[in-house]
């Protein structure tokens, strides 16, 4: 089978998810440069790190009383600080549908050795069964899968007179998806995913209850310095005042706060859910006309991401092939669409079941992404047909 060559291109190819694309209109010229070269402990540079602190507060419209800091190791940095310093109280409840998952999966297990400890893993595709999470515990998850393109779709399952504490590693979620920040005691995000910012640099929320933890119980085991919130039951106050842990770069700082007020521009964390709820309907279009090859990889319409979009080929003579195969056709497919300058980096996360991985977070044009799935089709129908 073979289909026309499209002729219109995107004006962007940037549908990485992560680092992901940047604003529209971004330009480097555009970015504050009067804060390099300067101690990130001077006025100037901390009153810029406060800036952020307090304008990512209120634009996602968290409560008055969480605390929200700026942390070293980008959103993975963020919720392993959490894990090392809030669990050990209780037992511990943990989540894995996707990689990221699993990787706290891994640090309950292997790394802090919780004793007390339920897993609640499912495969690609799918949300473990949420029914069967102790609120008595402490409870780790994703809000959306990053490499399996599945997310919550609310945050109806958690309990509201819970005992322990929810950690939500929310960095594909954060302004791109309504969240109930009442539900989340800890909430961890990265600049690099919706903002469009760059990479290394973690942000953390506390509710009061996450806070009163720090206070009131210390870990029995060695926290790293990089993931210390509190010391001797007292909390790193600097961390929520832009005196961060480690050295930041100033000019990721302005190129974030740069993104910060674009979010605002286009009316605040609403505004960036409508242009990423936009860009997965372009999508949803896409799917439905070309079901008997495309699907999305998450099985329940709800749980669909609007940002991690991954899609699966169910092609009969497709999945015939090996695995092997299939990545090697997946790969030169995507070899075609980068050197077309169609799309970059869409191909699926490497544990992922074979398809595409297309970021639709708010940076992204939904004219963009209409203008890139036909290409998708041309790509896999003519020029790699199975």
């Amino acid at each position: 089978m073979t289909v026309e060559r499209p002729n219109s291109k995107p004006d962007r190819a940037f549908f990485s998810s992560g680092p992901c694309a940047k604003r529209p209109g971004w330009s480097i010229s555009n970015i504050p440069t009067f804060t390099l070269g300067r101690s990130h402990r001077s006025k100037i540079a901390k009153e810029k790190l406060k800036e952020l602190i307090t304008s990512s507060k209120s634009l996602l419209k968290l409560p008055s009383d969480y605390k929200v800091g700026i942390v070293a190791g980008s959103d993975t940095g963020a919720i392993e600080m959490a894990m090392w310093s809030l669990l050990g109280a209780t037992g511990v409840d943990v989540l894995g549908w996707e990689n990221f998952g699993n990787d706290w999966v891994k640090d309950a297990v292997s790394q802090l050795k919780i004793k007390n400890l339920n897993v609640h893993k499912a495969d690609y595709g799918k949300l473990p069964d949420l029914t069967k999470v102790d609120f008595n515990n402490d409870v780790i998850f994703t809000w959306n899968g990053t490499s399996s393109g599945v997310c919550l779709p609310d945050a109806n399952w958690i309990k509201e007179d819970r005992k322990g504490l929810t950690l939500c590693d929310a960095t594909s979620s954060v302004f791109a998806m309504p969240m109930d920040w009442t539900k989340l005691d800890v909430i961890t995000w990265s600049w690099q995913k919706v903002l469009g910012g760059e990479a290394a640099h973690g942000m953390i929320a506390l509710s009061p209850k996450a806070l009163e933890r720090l206070k009131t119980y210390q870990p029995s085991w060695p926290i790293p310095k990089i993931f210390r919130l509190a010391e001797d039951k007292k909390i790193l106050e600097g961390v929520f005042e832009g005196e961060t842990i480690n050295t930041p770069s100033m000019l990721c700082v302005e190129d974030c706060i740069d993104a910060l007020l674009w979010i605002e521009s286009i009316g605040g964390s609403e505004g960036a859910i409508k242009r990423s709820k936009k860009n997965l309907e372009e999508v949803k279009f896409f799917v439905k006309e070309n079901k008997d090859w495309i699907d999305f990889l998450a099985e329940k319409e709800n749980t669909i991401s609007s940002t991690s979009i991954c899609l699966k080929i169910t092609d009969p003579k497709f999945k015939k092939l090996s695995k092997d195969e299939q990545a090697a056709k997946l790969k030169t497919i995507n070899q075609i669409l980068e050197k077309e300058n169609i799309a970059y980096d869409i191909n699926s996360y490497r544990t992922a079941p074979a398809g595409f991985r297309i970021w639709g977070g708010a940076t992204v044009e939904s004219t963009d992404i209409e203008k890139l799935l036909p290409w998708i089709k041309w790509a896999y129908l003519t020029n790699l047909n199975v």
